[in-house]
């Protein structure tokens, strides 16, 4: 006997307003929806990292000890991506990640229209993010600029990973090996691709759907304590909006020059090759589905 669908609505009244709305939204403005959800969902968890990156980089430049830390930027990313996993995921699938939303669209048919759709909105969430974070951090971050005028030193660490405008878009050190940076982000990236691929897969039962926000962030921040001082990405709308908030404010010097191109595009062929990897070799159709049969058939037996 088919079993009966409570929704929301049925135990908990909704005003009039609400049911109009909703039957717009899921009618005619669902795409709306999925981009802002995807916005909402990047701007969580650049919020939460950009904080943290800011009173490290202050803290460096003006020996105030004690406000920031490697790990303290880390553990702010793993609660941003929780935060966006668990608030947006279920309106817009949660990919908040152009490198993730391309790659669903070459290798798990996602249309390619709403691809589009989502890389937008995932770069201006960004962008938008990083203006937000800069307007409350613009005093301290002003001091920090001065403390490198004094210093004599703004034109070689402003734009640096250590400098203010390294809070926002991502530098490398001066005289760092491109190659190695370039291979440094590659595997950090088909780390974080493989976590991702691995928590969408239903057959994996050692995933259950509540640890996978867990899983990605604390990746994303194992990828932080590890690699972030040799300097990485992981996400290109991380990396583009911050690029061009960081142009809108200081200007064509805050470009990054040739290392631009390494921190928005390498995530890119990195997470399609990972989610490949997973299919070929760690994934498998023939696995049997056993968690979400358990679940079904504990549903089922519930008397509620």
């Amino acid at each position: 006997m088919a079993r009966e669908v409570i929704y929301l609505q049925d135990v908990e009244p909704r005003p009039r307003y609400m049911h109009t709305w909703e039957r717009f939204k899921h009618r005619e403005a669902h795409w709306l929806v999925e981009m802002f959800a995807e916005m909402v969902g990047v701007f969580l968890y650049v919020y939460a990292g950009l904080g943290p990156t800011a009173a490290l980089i202050f803290g460096n430049l003006t020996a105030e000890s004690g406000i920031g830390s490697l790990y303290t930027v880390g553990f702010a990313y793993a609660i941003g991506i929780v935060l966006a996993i668990t608030l947006c995921a279920a309106t817009s699938g949660g990919h908040f990640s152009p490198g993730v939303t391309i790659t669903l669209s070459l290798l798990r048919g996602f249309p390619k229209g709403k691809a589009v759709r989502y890389i937008i909105a995932q770069i201006l969430g960004s962008y938008l993010t990083c203006l937000i974070v800069y307007v409350q951090w613009k005093d301290l971050l002003v001091a920090a600029e001065d403390v490198l005028t004094a210093k004599g030193v703004y034109d070689t660490l402003m734009f640096t990973n250590t400098g203010p405008a390294g809070v926002f878009a991502l530098y490398v050190s001066p005289g760092t090996n491109l190659h190695r940076v370039l291979l440094n982000e590659f595997m950090t990236d088909f780390m974080l691709g493989l976590a991702i691929c691995g928590v969408m897969d239903p057959t994996n039962y050692f995933i259950p759907p509540m640890v996978a926000p867990w899983l990605i962030g604390f990746t994303y921040s194992a990828a932080i304590w590890g690699y972030a001082p040799t300097a990485i990405a992981l996400n290109t709308a991380r990396d583009v909006g911050g690029r061009l908030m960081a142009l809108t404010i200081w200007g064509k010097q805050a470009s990054g020059g040739p290392y631009a191109a390494i921190a928005a595009l390498t995530n890119i062929p990195a997470t399609v090759l990972a989610f490949t990897v997973y299919d070929l070799f760690l994934g498998s159709g023939t696995r049997s589905m056993f968690l979400l049969c358990f679940l079904r058939n504990a549903a089922r037996r519930s008397p509620v």
